[in-house]
């Protein structure tokens, strides 16, 4: 089957799941030709017993409507979830988990989507589009931000801490990067053997 990149943001009151909530989750899912087949978004009730990180909430104070954006219309998270993993099962393809960073928005979607659903159609992998960027551009991962990297990976699209914005701008930002990898000639294995 084909891979469908699904590219995830994730808003949340602190660094962990489970100490702290998953404010809202979305999904953005591409083709590898950069089609956009279809997104999903839910914003979230509070885990019970769930604390918010104080360093964080100071940040959100600087972030007024993006606060105001996830908190409207919250679902339980029982119901949010089970309904993100029959979306991302109804894709056309395997679902690839993409982020920025991946290794944040990836453990609190998982967490949230086996303490709530009981499994993830992403299984244990993502893919970090920073990484990616470092590997193509050639530069060590500290030197790696999106203010350095080239103008012509970013279309017009917003970054506006509102999940389902960020989910689509970064999901644009990946299709581009990887259309300009797959461009560049294979790596050839000097030692593998079946090349004789």
């Amino acid at each position: 089957m084909m891979e469908i990149y699904v590219s995830t943001d994730i808003e949340a009151d602190g660094p962990a799941p489970g100490l702290n909530s998953m404010l809202s989750v979305a999904s953005a899912a591409y083709l590898p030709d950069k089609k956009l087949i279809g997104t999903f978004s839910a914003n979230l009730e509070l885990l019970p017993g769930a604390t918010s990180d104080p360093e964080t909430m100071r940040w959100w104070e600087t972030k007024n409507d993006a606060w105001i954006a996830c908190r409207k219309n919250t679902r339980p998270p029982e119901s949010a979830m089970s309904e993100y993993v029959s979306w991302l099962k109804g894709l056309p393809g395997n679902p690839v988990f993409v982020g920025y960073p991946a290794a944040f928005d990836f453990m609190f979607v998982t967490y949230y989507l086996y303490r709530f659903a009981g499994e993830s159609p992403f299984s244990y992998f993502a893919l970090d589009i920073r990484t990616y960027a470092m590997a193509l551009m050639k530069k060590p991962f500290w030197d790696i931000s999106k203010s350095v990297m080239p103008s012509r990976w970013f279309d017009n699209l917003p970054y506006t801490h509102v999940a389902l914005d960020d989910a689509i701008s970064q999901g644009a930002l990946f299709c581009n990067i990887m259309a300009e990898n797959m461009k560049a000639p294979p790596i050839v294995d000097m030692y593998d053997k079946s090349n004789g």
